[in-house]
């Protein structure tokens, strides 16, 4: 549904060129839920952008339906919904004008099409009088969802759509994807949640414009992972500090109020400091993330 070959995009500024995707290739296929997670400034967004036809790559080649991107856009954009990451929508409009002026756009209605909204348009079908720029945050990503989908897209691109939203919200918003992606659609959603890639059937893992990796979330921890140690201490900036310092300690990074420790060899020494408290325990995406990054 979506192929991606060696796709680089760089942008101008201040003098000075900064790359935001260099040399990706990704292909996700039909009925599939993919997960592009990466940091802010990872690229994620000039991916989306490409994929989208509103921006043009450097070099490489891309397809979206089986239409290239740089020569297919009107084909494109009538096949595929883009919810970007900053609300988009006319903020002055009411919901349902805000609805009904979409499925303008594409020539269709909201009537012909309600089926494919139903789930989440009934969830803010009680304020569809109130401004949008007056909802919620979650109902803002509800609204913003709908206006993407009101034309019945083959592919839903997504682009940090938690971002800044409330967890219960999140939670929501995923349940929806979920259904969506089990009826049969092709979701690519970005975030920069590390643990929203185990919601993902997929994911690739970018930083700096360069894919890191590609797989299921299982496989990409079996890949990179043998043992982690956590680690709490009354003080952990200290303990940080006096690991770091040791050769038998391959990696140690802060995660919340514990520390995430990688011993050489997997072998937890003998002579640690006293009085912490220590077990090993399942790694995670973010701790592969870390890992890949170093390598």
């Amino acid at each position: 549904m979506i192929s991606v070959k060696n796709i680089s995009k760089t942008y101008s500024e201040k003098l000075q060129k900064i790359t935001a995707l260099d040399n990706v290739s990704l292909e996700i296929q039909t009925g599939e839920l993919f997960g592009l997670i990466g940091p802010d400034g990872a690229g994620k967004t000039s991916l989306f952008r490409i994929l989208t036809t509103l921006i043009e790559q450097d070099s490489g080649q891309a397809t979206v339906c089986g239409f290239d991107v740089s020569k297919d856009l009107k084909e494109i954009r009538r096949r595929v919904g883009y919810m970007p990451g900053r609300f988009s929508l006319y903020q002055d409009l009411s919901v349902e004008e805000n609805l009904n002026f979409f499925a303008d756009i594409f020539a269709t209605t909201v009537e012909a099409n309600y089926d494919v909204i139903h789930d989440i348009y009934v969830q803010i079908e009680p304020f569809k009088t109130r401004r949008a720029g007056k909802l919620s945050g979650g109902m803002k990503q509800k609204l913003a969802l709908c206006c993407a989908m009101v034309h019945k897209p083959e592919v839903l691109f997504l682009d940090e759509p938690t971002t800044g939203v409330d967890p219960v919200s999140r939670k929501e918003f995923w349940a929806i994807l979920k259904k969506l992606n089990a009826a049969g659609m092709t979701i690519m959603v970005s975030t920069p949640y590390m643990n929203e890639a185990s919601l993902c059937q997929r994911s690739a893992l970018i930083q700096e414009g360069k894919i890191l990796s590609v797989d299921t979330p299982q496989n990409i921890i079996n890949k990179n992972f043998n043992t982690i140690f956590e680690i709490l201490s009354a003080d952990n900036y200290s303990l940080l500090e006096n690991l770091r310092q040791r050769t038998d300690v391959v990696s140690c990074h802060m995660f919340g109020d514990r520390l995430h420790v990688i011993f050489a060899n997997n072998i937890l020494p003998q002579n640690l400091p006293q009085n912490i408290d220590i077990q090993k325990i399942s790694p995670g995406i973010e701790d592969c993330f870390i890992e890949l990054m170093k390598k």
